[in-house]
């Protein structure tokens, strides 16, 4: 019969790691006599990333005696100790193998429920000093897993463990760890696992959407439990290809529209509403800079329009405005993102300030194509209506759309000119989107400076719709997700050039950020330089097996080591396991 050997806490503490501060509770060790275990944990005991551990369905992580000795074999060896691998039970039994999803057990005066494996974490191997230990735990199949409490009580060491109930469907700690990190899922395994109710929400939501890719033909590849998904259907072409320019038109006086047609004449591939292409510009400086701007143009167009604003101490906007000329030749990167209309036909909120219009501008002409029937918000903001761009185009496609309503707000315009646009004079706060009446059922889609986005988002789900309905883009460097991870109390730096002497290596150019430096010797990672650049990052295992890290690579070829566990898609690549082979640019 099962035992339990040893009972494990340890409260958070901040560890520093690879100069960073780490705050984490992985580091448990063993209590003697009996000790209480709680809903949301045991006496004790407490978690630093409450994002990727805790709470209720995280309660109480077990790992085995058995899977100890493998890593003493594996590993060669022998200082290990009961909690050395983040858990709160070790156990004699249970292996991950046998042990199924829902399964029951009592435990002293408890009774607890698995609910999911382990999530991949570069805790674990930060703790054993084996940075390759996420990785290896689901390669070798022996995770471990989460439980949650049903019935609070003591447990001690030596307490036997008994099995209450059998979990559906017999689907082991193992499959369902393999049916999210390993290639070759096995589709009606995955639908056996959304049936099982134990099974932690961000776990079914991923297979869930594991799912729903396999049925478009599409890449099958889930993003972490609870995080935004990471794949995204291949580009239309690879890298940079050369675009003709056939026209740079004036829009403001600090926009300018630039078109851009294959150079033989061919129709260029057609791209969603709201996507953004890439552009390294050679004339703007050496090496030539790299940057993302939104498509302005309508799907299906012959040329890509992009509308540049621009902006006084910027390096490629003056250069566009202001010296492109008509048969000029840019290299540009095939449409990218993920900040597209749904396909729903419910009411459609576009929101957008200044130079944000470019996206859902793209959106309503998509609307306006289909001769949409959805009720269609307008709500724009500029200084005035002279630096208010493409609002004729924009005011012909509402008058072509059966519902629509538009709202313009103009920071700085004289009275006279509030008359003559029919708009109102302020900024677009939470008090006007709540003084709109906007149907709680809408979809939003909103695009600007990042502080106006973040005020759109606050005063939207104030006004009662739902934050998941929220969609906003970004064009800096993304939001960083670093787990655990003590940001300073000061703001981040900007990017910025690696510090030291310059490497030797590829270049690698980073096109949110604006950073080319070549590829240094001593970096392990292209995560490493990103982050020695003070680019923000996204990453969790650190070992090429939760794709959190997955970033879009619009140029050149990488190496790996490790190798990931699954491959990424097309035109993307692990930056925590991968080395520049070639000159490469990251949208990053």
């Amino acid at each position: 019969m099962p035992v339990l050997l040893s009972v494990n806490v340890g409260l958070p503490r901040d560890v520093a790691w690879q100069g960073k501060t780490v705050h984490t509770g992985i580091w448990k060790n063993p209590v003697t006599g009996p000790v209480m275990v709680r809903r949301l944990n045991i006496d004790g005991d407490g978690q630093g990333d409450l994002q990727g551990h805790g709470g209720e369905q995280r309660a109480v992580m077990v790992y085995q005696i058995e899977s100890y000795r493998h890593w003493e074999r594996y590993l060669r060896r022998d200082d290990f100790s009961y909690g050395q691998f983040g858990e709160n039970l070790t156990v004699d039994g249970l292996a991950d193998d046998e042990v199924c999803i829902g399964d029951r057990y009592r435990i002293g005066e408890a009774e607890f429920e698995v609910t999911q494996p382990r999530v991949t974490c570069y805790r674990v191997g930060m703790r054993l000093g084996e940075p390759e230990l996420p990785a290896l735990l689901v390669s070798h199949h022996r995770p471990g897993f989460y439980m949650r409490v049903l019935r609070e009580g003591q447990v001690q060491a030596s307490d036997q463990i008994i099995k209450t109930r059998t979990g559906p469907h017999a689907l082991s700690v193992t499959d369902i760890d393999a049916l999210l990190y390993l290639p070759g899922r096995d589709t009606s395994k995955l639908r056996l696992a959304v049936q099982i109710p134990a099974l932690s929400p961000g776990w079914q939501q991923s297979f869930r959407e594991l799912i729903d890719a396999a049925q478009r033909g599409g890449p099958a590849i889930a993003p972490p439990p609870g995080t935004e998904p990471g794949a995204r259907p291949g580009p239309a072409w690879p890298g940079f290809r050369p675009l003709r320019v056939t026209k740079v038109v004036r829009e403001t006086a600090t926009v300018s529209s630039i078109y851009l047609a294959a150079q033989d004449g061919a129709a260029l591939p057609a791209a969603r509403a709201g996507l953004y292409i890439t552009l390294r510009v050679a004339g703007a400086g050496q090496p030539a800079p790299v940057r993302s701007y939104s498509l302005s143009s309508a799907p299906g167009a012959v040329a890509y329009r992009i509308s540049v604003k621009a902006e006084a101490h910027g390096a490629v906007s003056p250069y566009l405005n202001h010296a492109l000329r008509a048969g000029a030749t840019l290299e540009v990167a095939a449409p990218r993102g993920d900040f597209v209309l749904d396909d729903g036909s419910g009411p459609v909120l576009l929101i957008s300030a200044g130079i944000g219009v470019t996206p859902v501008l793209s959106m309503l002409h998509q609307l306006a194509q289909a001769r949409s029937e959805r009720e269609v918000w307008w709500i724009c903001s500029a200084r005035r209506p002279r630096d208010h761009p493409l609002a004729a185009e924009a005011s012909a496609l509402l008058q072509s759309l059966p519902h629509t309503r538009e709202h313009v707000f103009y920071s700085q315009a004289t009275p006279a000119e509030l008359r003559r646009a029919h708009a109102v004079a302020g900024h677009v706060t939470k008090d006007t989107l709540a003084a709109l009446g906007l149907p709680a059922s809408a979809h939003a889609y909103v695009c600007g400076p990042p502080t106006y986005m973040a005020d759109v988002r606050d005063g939207l789900t104030a006004a009662g719709i739902e934050p998941a309905s929220v969609h906003a883009e970004l064009f800096g460097a993304l939001p960083s997700t670093n787990p655990g991870v003590v940001g300073p109390a000061a703001p981040a730096p900007a990017p910025h050039p690696p510090p030291g002497p310059p490497g030797t290596g590829p270049a690698v150019t980073f096109g949110r950020s604006g950073i080319s430096a070549p590829f240094a010797a001593s970096w392990h990672s292209l995560l490493d330089l990103a982050e020695a650049c003070d680019v923000p990052t996204r990453w969790s295992c650190r070992t090429g097996v939760c794709h959190t890290c997955v970033t879009p690579l619009l140029s050149g070829a990488v190496s790996y080591s490790p190798d990931p566990l699954e491959a990424p898609s097309d035109g993307q690549v692990l930056i925590c396991c991968s080395r520049p082979s070639s000159e490469i640019v990251l949208d990053l």
